[in-house]
């Protein structure tokens, strides 16, 4: 059996299982959440660790930036490393969520955070699901923020059901309609929602499972490809540029904490993440334009020889394929995680390896696409026979 197929078996089933055991308890902890939002809370999420920087990041743009047409934009700060989890108590007001993600190590920071939120009278969520491999933790831990983000606006669709809130009749989902297709409840029956909430955290469980299995299986010799060129490259000194935008922004934070300093101990790679510096980004947006704001880094930094790993969940994000560009100009490999059919970044060949997984809803492309990426990590270190 591939190391590919051995790292498909091992996440078969894990979703479904996990969240087989707790789809209740999410469901009710997304109303929970709802009600602290609609009293004017902020969801606050904190995490100390290399690997834990990234899931901070992302749990904070998913909230504030919401991907669903027609979904409410909700407060959401990141505070990652001990600096930003000490500021925690000059922030947390009782109304406030604190959300704790770490999956890749002990992090006494994040649980003194917990426990200062506790004691804050805030909601505390310690978001470290159970499991001995940090990578399919993680991987968890990704889909469990997306669901919570995903389900909680159902309750503001059911306004009565939130403390403090005008009641109506019924309930008219809207735009909701083809996501939710449940929503026609009547808003004094909090367990039928309940309920409802509780049977899709399953359905999305059992997509995610899919997803993953389709996108493990269908790229093994893109991932077999992408772990060969960065093993190469940073065998010989070389350097990953791990690049993306937004939620897949942090993912390639993570790729970089992954290369750099992976929660397994393997020896650490060189590796540069071209989202990390806001004063570069917002000179070259606000001088140049947004789509030169990974191209110019690409020609600062980058060396023959060296790695563009782009992440991208449409395949058509200019400021990503000027990237690719500019990478192929100077004799660098380029490797592109792309969702949907793969976009203009496969249609036209512009990346050297490009995984695709194939579909069309982005917190499932970005969670398979960390299954993805992970797998690349561990082969760099476990090559193909």
């Amino acid at each position: 059996m591939t190391p590919q197929a051995t790292a498909a078996d091992r996440r078969a089933g894990v979703d479904e299982a996990f969240f087989g055991a707790c789809a209740e308890e999410v469901a009710r902890l997304c109303h929970a959440m709802a009600e602290r939002f609609a009293r004017g809370g902020r969801l606050i999420a904190v995490g100390a660790s290399p690997g834990a920087r990234s899931d901070v990041r992302h749990v904070a743009v998913e909230f504030v930036h919401p991907v669903i047409v027609g979904k409410r934009a909700l407060p959401a700060i990141g505070l990652a490393d001990r600096d930003g989890v000490a500021a925690l108590g000059d922030l947390a007001t009782p109304e406030d969520i604190v959300m704790a993600v770490g999956t890749d190590a002990p992090d006494p920071a994040a649980d003194a955070a917990l426990a200062l939120a506790r004691g804050r009278g805030c909601l505390a969520i310690d978001l470290d699901p159970p499991g001995d491999d940090p990578f399919v933790r993680q991987e968890l831990a990704e889909t469990l923020y997306h669901v919570l983000w995903e389900l909680v606006h159902v309750f503001f669709e059911h306004r009565g059901l939130l403390e403090g809130r005008e009641a109506r009749e019924g309930h008219d989902s809207g735009a909701s309609a083809f996501l939710y297709p449940f929503l026609a409840e009547q808003e004094h029956d909090l367990e039928a929602v309940v309920d409802d909430v509780r049977a899709s955290v399953l359905m999305k469980a059992g997509e995610i499972a899919a997803l993953r299995a389709q996108t493990l299986g269908d790229n093994g010799q893109g991932l077999a490809a992408a772990a060969a060129a960065i093993r190469s490259a940073t065998d010989r000194g070389g350097t990953v540029l791990a690049l993306g935008n937004g939620g897949s922004a942090t993912d390639a934070m993570d790729a970089v904490a992954d290369l750099r300093a992976a929660p397994q101990g393997w020896p650490s790679r060189r590796a540069l993440d071209l989202c990390e510096d806001p004063a570069i980004l917002t000179a070259i947006a606000n001088d140049v334009g947004v789509e030169a704001i990974f191209a110019r880094q690409v020609i600062a930094y980058g060396r023959e020889g060296d790695v563009v790993l782009s992440f991208s969940t449409s395949g058509n994000s200019a400021n990503v394929i000027a990237a690719l560009a500019e990478a192929r100009r100077r004799g660098l490999t380029t490797v592109a995680m792309v969702g949907y059919d793969g976009g203009r970044v496969a249609a036209e060949g512009l990346a050297d390896v490009a995984i695709v997984t194939r579909s069309e809803h982005i917190p499932r492309i970005q969670e398979a696409q960390a299954s993805a990426w992970h797998v690349v990590r561990e082969l760099v270190e476990r090559p193909t026979p």
